[in-house]
C-alpha cells in the first residue's frame, strides 16, 4: 500500500470521527422539555343551547274583502297605525253576468206572482164584505198575497246585492273595507286595480291588508331534539336581534312543539317565547334573532380548563397527568360533569390542591434559528 492510499485513508476516518462528534454534540445539546402546571378551580358553569329564529308579532290580523269586485282605492300605506273600524280600502263590484241575469229574472217572475196574488186578494176581499165566501178563504187569499211581496221584496234585494253588492242601493256596508283590530298595517298584498274575492265558506278570500300589534312580539325559533327534552315552559330566555347590536332582550319560553320537523337530516323542534320589549328600541317584524336558554348551571363547583383533559384513545376515559416531583407526573382517571366549552366539571379524581400538566401548551417559534438555517440553505 502506497503512501497516498494510506495518507487518504487516515483523512476518511478523521473526518469519519469528526461527524459523528459533532452529530452527537447537536444531538445532546437540545433543551429538555419543561412542562407548565396548573391547579383547579372553584367556579360556576353555565349548560346553554343557543336557538335560531326570529321575532314575529304574537297575531296578526288578515282583513279580507266582503264582496267579490275589483280594488278601486286604497287608503292607508304599510307601517300606517289603524283603529278598530279604519277604512283600509274600497271595492267596486263588478257583478256575474249569469247571476245577475238570473236574479233579474226571479225578480220579473216575483213580480207577475205579486200581480196575480193581488188580483185574487182583491176579488176575495170584495166577496168576503158581500159574505159571499168565509173568512177562512178571505185568510187564505190574505196570506197569499202577502208571501208574494215578501218574496217580490227578497228578489229585489238579491239583485241589488249582486249587481250592486248590497241592498238598498248602497254598497257601502260590503264594499268599503275596514280594520278589524288595531294595529300597524305590516302588508298590503295587493294594489289598486286588483281583482279580489270575497271570503267565504268555500275560499278563503284574498288578503287587502295584513294587521298586527308591534307591542307585542314573540321569539319564535328552532331546537335540536337532544336539548329539547331539557327544555320547560317558563324558562328564561335572553334574545339577541342582528339589527339591534349590544342589546339583549328578556323572553319567557311558552311554547314547545309537541312534533319535531326534519331538516337537514336532524329533527327540529319549533318553540315560542314572549318578548320582553324595551321602548328605547323600535323592534320590527321579521327581525333575525338568536335566543339563549339556560339548560343546566351549578355553582361553586371545582372545574377544570378543557384544555388540560386528555383522553384514552382506547376507552375514551378522561385523564390528566398530576405532578408527583419536578417534571415528574402520573396519570389519573377523572370523572367530569357538565361543561361551557371553556371549563369542565371535575367530580372526582383531583383535588384543588393538585398541579396538573399543561400537555398541549403553544411554543413560540424560534424565527432566529429558522432565519439562519433559511440563509445557509
Amino acid at each position: 500500500m502506497n503512501k497516498f492510499v494510506r495518507y487518504t485513508l487516515i483523512l476518511l476516518v478523521l473526518f469519519g470521527v469528526l461527524f459523528a462528534a459533532a452529530f452527537f454534540i447537536k444531538s445532546n445539546s437540545k433543551a429538555t422539555i419543561s412542562f407548565e402546571t396548573a391547579t383547579a378551580l372553584i367556579t360556576s358553569i353555565e349548560k346553554k343551547t343557543v336557538a335560531t329564529g326570529k321575532v314575529i308579532p304574537e297575531d296578526e290580523v288578515e282583513v279580507k274583502p266582503q264582496v267579490q269586485g275589483i280594488l278601486q282605492s286604497l287608503f292607508v300605506e304599510e307601517g300606517d297605525f289603524v283603529k278598530e273600524g279604519d277604512l283600509l280600502a274600497k271595492i267596486k263590484v263588478v257583478a256575474d253576468e249569469g247571476q245577475l241575469n238570473s236574479a233579474k229574472g226571479r225578480l220579473a217572475t216575483a213580480k207577475i206572482v205579486l200581480k196575480n196574488a193581488e188580483v185574487e186578494y182583491n176579488r176575495n176581499k170584495s166577496l168576503f164584505e158581500k159574505e159571499i165566501i168565509s173568512q177562512q178563504e178571505f185568510q187564505t187569499a190574505d196570506l197569499t198575497y202577502s208571501r208574494a211581496k215578501q218574496d217580490l221584496a227578497n228578489a229585489q234585494s238579491d239583485f241589488e246585492i249582486i249587481k250592486l253588492g248590497s241592498a238598498g242601493g248602497s254598497a257601502s256596508a260590503n264594499t268599503n273595507v275596514r280594520a278589524t283590530v288595531a294595529g300597524t298595517v305590516l302588508e298590503l298584498p295587493v294594489k289598486e286595480g286588483d281583482q279580489v274575492i270575497e271570503s267565504n265558506s268555500f275560499n278563503a278570500g284574498t288578503t287587502i291588508a295584513i294587521i298586527a300589534d308591534l307591542n307585542k312580539m314573540i321569539f319564535e325559533g328552532k331546537v335540536d331534539e337532544a336539548e329539547v327534552g331539557k327544555l320547560s315552559i317558563g324558562m328564561p330566555l335572553s334574545v339577541s336581534l342582528g339589527a339591534i347590536q349590544d342589546k339583549e332582550f328578556d323572553a319567557k319560553l311558552k311554547f314547545i312543539a309537541p312534533k319535531g320537523n326534519e331538516e337537514q337530516g336532524a329533527v327540529q323542534f319549533k318553540i315560542e317565547g314572549d318578548v320582553t320589549l324595551d321602548s328605547n328600541f323600535f323592534v320590527r317584524a321579521g327581525y333575525s334573532a338568536n335566543a339563549s336558554l339556560v339548560l343546566e348551571r351549578k355553582d361553586s363547583i371545582l372545574a377544570l380548563p378543557e384544555a388540560l383533559l386528555q383522553f384514552d384513545k382506547d376507552t375514551e376515559q378522561a385523564y390528566v397527568e398530576i405532578q408527583l416531583e419536578e417534571q415528574k407526573f402520573e396519570r389519573r382517571d377523572i370523572e367530569i360533569g357538565i361543561s361551557d366549552g371553556m371549563n369542565v366539571e371535575i367530580i372526582s379524581g383531583i383535588t384543588i390542591e393538585d398541579k396538573i400538566k399543561v400537555w398541549n401548551k403553544t411554543e413560540a417559534k424560534k424565527l432566529g434559528d429558522d432565519e439562519t438555517s433559511d440563509d445557509n440553505e
